[in-house]
C-alpha cells in the first residue's frame, strides 16, 4: 500500500513539474486544450494541464532576420545575375501565425524567394545598380502585403549583393574607363579653349600697343640670361627701338644731325682716332673730343640710344681707313714727283 502512494505521489509530482512554463518577455504561448485555442498566455509562468489535455505553441515577437538564398534571375536587358537579401519581419498576432499558416517561418522565406525573383526580373541591369533603395522598398511592400494574414509585419529588406558574370564585368570595366577618358578629354578641351581665349586677347593688346610687345621681347631676352649663365646669341630686330620705343630710347643720331653737321663729326672723330694711339704710345689716356663724347654722355643719362655711339665709332673707323690709305699712297706720289 505504501509503494502504491508512493506511486502516486511521484507520478503527480512529475504531472506538476512538467505542466509548468516559463515565458519571457518577448514571447507568447498559443495553448490548445483538446484541440481548442485557448486565450494567448505569457510572459511568466504558465500552468498547463497535464496528460496531454493541454498543448503550447511558443512564439516569439522579436525581429527576426532571415537570409534569402541567392537567386538566379534574368533581368529586363538579358542580363543573368545572381541576387541574394536579407529579410527582416515580427510577428505581431501569434494567434494568427499560428493558426493560419502551418510553418510561418518557411511560409516568409519562400514567399521572399519569389518575390525577389519576379521583381528583379522586371527591372534592368543599371536601374538595379543604381536605384537598389527603390527596390528595397518595392520588396518590402510586396512581401508585406503577401504575409499580412499571417500576423507577420515585414520591416525591411536589404538586397545584399548583385554579382555579375565576368564577361559582364569586363564589359563595365571598359566601359568605366572610356567614359573617364572622355571626361579627361573634355577637361583639356575646355581648357585649350580658355588659353586660346586669353591668348587672342593679349593678342588684341599687344596689336593695340607695339611698344608691349617689345618690351615683352625684352623681358624674355632678360629671363633667358639670368635663367642661363652661358652666354645666349639671338637675332636683334632692326627696328626694336623704332617706333613707340624711340622715345624712350632718343633718336637715331643720323636723323638728330643735320646734313651740314656731318662733316664736322667726321672731323672729330678723325681727330679722336689720330690723338688716341699717340696718346696711348706717351702712357697717357686719351681723350674724345666734345662731339665725340656726345653720344656716350646721352647713353650715361638715358638720353641716347646705342645705335648713336655705333654710328660715331663706325665714322671713326671709316676716317681711320682714309687716312690710312692716304698715307700709303704718300710715298709712291713723292717718288713720282721726283723721277
Amino acid at each position: 500500500m505504501e509503494i502504491l502512494y508512493a506511486i502516486i505521489a511521484f507520478g503527480g509530482a512529475l504531472a506538476v513539474a512538467t505542466s509548468l512554463r516559463v515565458l519571457k518577455e518577448y514571447e507568447r504561448a498559443v495553448v490548445f486544450r483538446l484541440g481548442r485555442v485557448r486565450p494567448i498566455r505569457g510572459p511568466g509562468l504558465i500552468f498547463l494541464v497535464p496528460f496531454a489535455v493541454e498543448r503550447m505553441e511558443r512564439v516569439s515577437l522579436r525581429v527576426i532576420a532571415m537570409d534569402i538564398p541567392p537567386q538566379d534571375v534574368i533581368t529586363r536587358d538579358n542580363v543573368s545575375v545572381k541576387v541574394n537579401a536579407v529579410l527582416y519581419f515580427r510577428v505581431n498576432d501569434p494567434l494568427r501565425a499560428i493558426l493560419e499558416i502551418e510553418d510561418y517561418l518557411f511560409a516568409t522565406s519562400q514567399l521572399a524567394q519569389t518575390t525577389l525573383r519576379s521583381v528583379i526580373g522586371q527591372a534592368d541591369l543599371d536601374h538595379l545598380l543604381a536605384e537598389r533603395e527603390k527596390f528595397n522598398e518595392i520588396l518590402r511592400e510586396i512581401i508585406d502585403q503577401g504575409t499580412d494574414p499571417w500576423g507577420i509585419e515585414v520591416t525591411g529588406v536589404e538586397v545584399k549583393d548583385v554579382d555579375l558574370p565576368q564577361e559582364m564585368k569586363r564589359a563595365m570595366a571598359r566601359q568605366a574607363e572610356a567614359e573617364r577618358e572622355r571626361r579627361a578629354k573634355v577637361i583639356s578641351a575646355e581648357g585649350e579653349f580658355q588659353a586660346a581665349i586669353k591668348l587672342r586677347d593679349a593678342a588684341g593688346l599687344l596689336s593695340q600697343e607695339p611698344a608691349s610687345l617689345q618690351l615683352r621681347f625684352l623681358q624674355t631676352a632678360s629671363e633667358i640670361a639670368a635663367e642661363n649663365n652661358s652666354t645666349t646669341l639671338f637675332p636683334m630686330p632692326i627696328n626694336l627701338f623704332s617706333g613707340p620705343l624711340q622715345g624712350l630710347f632718343g633718336t637715331r643720331s643720323g636723323s638728330a644731325r643735320a646734313p651740314g653737321e656731318e662733316g664736322g663729326a667726321a672731323d672729330a672723330s678723325e681727330t679722336e682716332a689720330e690723338a688716341s694711339p699717340r696718346a696711348l704710345a706717351e702712357g697717357g689716356t686719351p681723350e674724345l673730343s666734345a662731339g665725340a663724347a656726345e653720344p656716350f654722355r646721352r647713353l650715361d643719362e638715358g638720353e641716347g640710344s646705342a645705335e648713336e655711339i655705333e654710328s660715331h665709332l663706325d665714322k671713326a673707323e671709316i676716317a681711320r681707313r682714309a687716312r690710312r690709305r692716304v698715307a700709303e699712297d704718300e710715298p709712291d706720289g713723292d717718288g713720282g714727283s721726283g723721277t
